[in-house]
């Protein structure tokens, strides 16, 4: 079956275990992400600093075998939206996430009810396996389906 694209963004990104937070975090956002049972679909909500709500229903589509490339497909719900599809059966994950911009480079970590810190850098168009050396990486698992939110939500 072919994939079409169409509305679709690409992501690529490359994901890593971190044993602190690094410095010079500009943004700190909650995620609850709630992920449909049996389905490719994700609600997320997202709440800011200053209080704003943001609500999305997002599809995901791999793009290859492993994790790090996916199509994502987004809609923005309102209140009666959410409160609909929120009553579908799903698995939960909540998470902090910090934004890191340093030397020029943007760096989402995801911090975890257990404390665990994922970082994620979002390679875009440009394939690349520079890691910053004030991320301190215990390991990468970009390839292990272990860490995807999917994965992690119970």
């Amino acid at each position: 079956m072919s994939i079409s694209l169409k509305y679709a963004v690409v992501e690529r990104e490359r994901r890593y275990r971190l044993g602190r937070l690094p410095d010079g975090v500009s943004s700190t956002r909650e995620i609850l992400d709630r992920y449909v049972t049996g389905t490719r679909l994700r609600l997320r909500e997202v709440r800011e600093s200053d209080g704003t709500v943001t609500r999305k229903f997002g599809h995901k589509v791999r793009l290859t075998d492993g994790p790090a490339e996916v199509a994502c497909t987004n809609f923005y719900l309102d209140d009666a939206e959410w409160a609909l599809l929120a009553a579908l059966p799903a698995r939960l994950l909540r998470k902090r996430r910090h934004m890191v911009h340093r030397d020029g480079l943007l760096v989402a970590v995801d911090e975890h009810e257990d404390g665990t810190l994922i970082a994620e850098i979002d390679d875009g168009d440009r394939p690349s396996d520079f890691v910053p050396d004030w991320l301190d990486v215990v390991d990468d698992v970009t390839a292990d389906e272990a860490w995807t939110g999917a994965r992690l939500a119970h």
